[in-house]
């Protein structure tokens, strides 16, 4: 296809040049407007059509495993397919994220457009991908590997059309997207390593068409009762480590939370103890609580702190003993937030769903963009397109038909926030 390069055509530079933010009357209707300039409409049908090269990068980089804390060998291959699509000043941060620039006319706005590296499944996970026709099977294949191959299509179709924005964007594979990652790759980003460079932030995160503007924030507890223990007969008497677990695992499961904002709690692993015939010196749970209102987050924590605390008093009180401790270590903290749904950037994304004819549907998650959100930076999560199941589990599955309709949102919305 013939391409030339593209200068936002005069109308558009106008219309970007008045304000220094996203305007929100400018926002709601920047995806017709965008798709009016022939160059840019090009690239959206270009993008449409190098959708099988997108399916062949999402199973290659499936097929690299990025175990929990262990992403680094998919990292290498990300900088390097970096590397190959164009992008300047590619590298991996010390917190093992992968970055590369796209410069604008300008070095601001600065827009970080991303997807996360790494899965929920251990090393050694078998990540061969299988294909039956459009479906596509593999751990990991859609949450996030297609993120990061439509990141990588968007690089490509900016680059082959020649597309200059006046805004820079920096392409992102974070780590630590998942579980206790705990959100650590795009933490740096916004606290250390692009602190106070980034204007507007979005992150690719799994399949369908979903916007997600309200972050649903959560904290994670590894709580650890401890005790003297014994043998269950010669010592028996002894506050039990374990039984203090049971006390305070019963008063959670009975904990009254609210349907809207919907807050939840689940204690998900337990475990301590040496023998049947041992009162154990040592027990302890895994809790997950979740809201995307801070302040029923903040309730729910204080009831399971007395929960907790309570449990060890009982236990101890019921042997007349006073030997009990109890550690409640936070091993996640992922802030809650919103982006609200009149604001420019999500209006912007609103508006290039609607001009490629897609249905519009806003969503809440945990995402990468809790961060952003959380700190006030205007952030989305945006699905990659194409219909997932079974997100992590071994037999998660990608059905790639019509999957192009997330590459090419993901397209004119990276033009669309790389405005003025």
């Amino acid at each position: 296809m013939d391409v030339r390069r593209l200068t936002l055509t005069v109308p558009f530079m106008l219309a970007w040049a008045a304000a220094p933010a996203l305007a929100q009357q400018d926002a709601a209707n920047l995806g017709a407007r965008l798709l009016t300039d022939p160059v840019i409409k090009a690239a959206v049908e270009a993008i449409r059509a190098a959708e099988p090269a997108t399916i062949e990068d999402q199973v290659r980089l499936c097929e690299v495993e990025a175990p929990p804390f262990k992403e680094a060998k998919r990292a290498e291959v990300y900088a390097r397919m970096f590397r190959e699509a164009g992008l300047q000043n590619v590298r991996i941060d010390k917190e093992g994220n992968v970055l590369g620039d796209r410069p604008g006319s300008q070095p601001r706005p600065r827009l970080v457009f991303s997807a996360h590296l790494d899965t929920v499944f251990p090393e050694g996970t078998d990540v061969k991908v299988k294909r039956e026709g459009a479906m596509l099977r593999g751990p990991g294949i859609g949450d996030d590997c297609r993120g990061l191959a439509v990141v990588l299509a968007v690089i490509r179709a900016m680059n082959q059309a020649k597309i200059q924005t006046p805004g820079t964007i920096t392409f992102v594979g974070t780590v630590g997207e998942e579980g206790l990652g705990d959100l650590r790759g795009v933490k740096y980003l916004f606290n250390e390593g692009m602190k106070g460079q980034i204007d507007r932030f979005v992150s690719i995160d799994g399949t369908g068409l979903g916007i997600t503007h309200l972050a649903v924030g959560s904290l994670r507890y590894r709580v650890t009762f401890k005790g003297p223990g014994g043998h269950s007969y010669g010592a028996f008497g002894l506050s039990n480590p374990l039984h203090a677990l049971g006390r305070a695992v019963e008063t959670i499961s009975e904990f009254e939370v609210p349907a809207d904002p919907k807050t939840t709690f689940n204690v998900g692993r337990v475990g301590g103890g040496t023998s049947v015939n041992s009162i154990p010196f040592e027990a302890w749970f895994e809790m997950d609580m979740r809201s995307a209102s801070p302040s029923a987050l903040q309730a729910i924590d204080a009831k399971f702190h007395r929960a907790v605390d309570d449990a060890v008093k009982e236990e101890d009180a019921r042997w007349k003993k006073n030997v009990l401790s109890v550690d409640k270590a936070l091993v996640g903290n992922r802030p809650a937030g919103q982006t609200p749904a009149n604001a420019p950037i999500v209006q912007a994304a609103v508006s290039v769903t609607r001009a490629l004819g897609l249905a519009v549907s806003l969503d809440e998650g945990s995402t990468d963009s809790n961060i952003p959100m959380n700190l006030g930076i205007p952030a989305i999560t945006v699905d990659g397109g194409g219909r997932g199941r079974e997100a992590h589990a071994l037999g998660e599955s990608f059905d790639s038909t019509n999957s192009w309709q997330g590459s090419q949102r993901a397209l004119l919305l990276a033009i669309a926030l790389a405005q003025q």
